[in-house]
């Protein structure tokens, strides 16, 4: 290797802004002229966009813009006469084809008559419905959403 082969890396030159012309940054020191920025506590926060809706507003408004909070589904007090079980919790509801899966939120809302004596176990009821409930002689407890069972992992299998 030579000498003249040599490469140092390039150090960036610190800047001294507001230091007369021949600094290279005067005057108004690369802030322009006039204007909020030129300001000495001007500026705006980012995003910002002079008043007009800014990027981060406007897009939540656009088509395709989901609400992550977990679904809540529905069932009716009319639909609970078709299930034969006594206890109505998440399980039961599922196997008579009133929800997608066991695993989700269930709301008891009134809708329909309810003749015979049921215990129902579920997360969410309206007012009405559990007065319902109560007047057909069962009882509403609320009780935590099923969660799905953990899959254990390969190596834990395998020892």
């Amino acid at each position: 290797m030579k000498y003249n082969n040599l490469e140092v890396p390039r150090q960036a030159i610190p800047r001294r802004p507001g230091r007369g012309i021949a600094a290279g940054r005067g005057k108004t020191a690369g802030r322009g002229t006039k204007g909020q920025g030129a300001r000495k506590s001007g500026g705006v926060r980012p995003g910002f966009e002079g008043g007009q809706m800014p990027l981060y507003m406007r897009l939540p408004k656009l088509r395709g813009f989901k609400s992550h909070a977990p679904a809540v589904e529905v069932v009716y007090t009319g639909q609970l006469g078709t299930i034969k079980k006594a206890v109505i919790d998440n399980q039961a509801i599922f196997e008579a084809g009133l929800t997608s899966t066991p695993f989700v939120k269930v709301k008891l809302i009134v809708n329909g008559e309810l003749s015979s004596k049921k215990d129902v176990k579920l997360q969410l009821a309206s007012k009405s419905a559990v007065e319902l409930v109560t007047k057909a002689g069962g009882s509403f407890t609320s009780v935590d959403q099923v969660g799905r069972q953990k899959k254990q992992d390969a190596k834990s299998n395998k020892q």
